[in-house]
């Protein structure tokens, strides 16, 4: 691993579609990983008086669709500069009446329905991930907490794009219960878990999927819009969960390894 000037950061946040940077007076650093480049040079600034590192999963000019995200490389990368919590803003579709676009939720459970993409650092031995509560308590109570207007609770799929779903795919989802819809939440969590991180996603309905009303269904220029008139109000309430994050220590989210023999490198455990 080579780390350009040793930064340090204890908090990340990982920009999703239109969220390209986040941080003022940023500093960038070049971090190099088992797995390849990070999406982007990490940004290292100050939020709230804590050092928060940035990067956008999609690369800085959305070089990277969905199913081509460097995902292993920045969990690996974030975790080697000293993160230990993770929040992750995404775009995602709504499926059902419960919710509608412009709507914020903080999801407490993950239905991954992708198929080509590496989702585990696990390549030999036996290490099984708990994985029954996808997302850290503290930071999602931490995100849900930072505005009035954030929901808590529902299920995401994440399905692999990079293509919408079709109207039957769609009614399928909803049929199930699943309240929202996206393409980059797996293994984008998964990955945070192995590394010990604390991650939970803030979701921005920007659409109602093909399924879950008339019409011709979801386009790429109407998500993009939605996401984009958002980013000052994703930004604050971003902004106010960094300074209601609670000390991880202790968390399951790094201790569910502890007497387990891991078989792959977590970086300055």
């Amino acid at each position: 691993m080579h780390v350009a000037d040793s930064p340090r950061a204890d908090v990340a946040v990982i920009g999703g579609t239109g969220f390209y940077s986040f941080l003022a007076d940023a500093t960038e650093h070049v971090v190099e990983t088992p797995y390849g480049d990070p999406s982007a040079p990490i940004a290292i600034g100050e939020v709230a008086g804590r050092r928060v590192a940035f990067v956008p999963r999609h690369g800085a000019h959305h070089d990277f669709p969905p199913h081509a995200i460097r995902y292993r490389a920045n969990a690996w990368a974030l975790r080697a500069i000293g993160v230990r919590q993770v929040l992750a803003p995404c775009a995602v579709g709504g499926l059902r009446d419960t919710v509608a676009p412009g709507d914020l939720v903080v999801p407490d459970q993950l239905v991954d329905r992708t198929h080509r993409r590496i989702g585990s650092y696990v390549e030999s031995g036996a290490v099984h991930l708990p994985f029954a509560d996808p997302y850290c308590p503290g930071v999602s109570s931490a995100l849900a907490g930072a505005d009035p207007d954030v929901r808590s609770g529902g299920t995401m799929v994440v399905v692999e794009g990079p293509r919408f779903s079709t109207r039957a795919e769609s009614q399928h989802y909803a049929a199930q219960g699943w309240d929202l819809i996206n393409m980059t939440g797996a293994p984008e969590a998964q990955l945070a878990r192995e590394m010990g991180q604390c991650y939970a996603p803030l979701a921005l309905v920007t659409d109602m999927d093909a399924g879950a009303e008339s019409g011709t269904g979801v386009g790429q220029e109407d998500v993009f819009d939605l996401f984009r008139s958002n980013l000052e109000r994703l930004t604050g309430i971003l902004t106010a969960a960094v300074e209601a994050l609670p000390d991880p220590t202790g968390c399951t989210c790094a201790t569910w390894s502890d007497g387990i023999e891991l078989t792959y490198e977590v970086p300055g455990s």
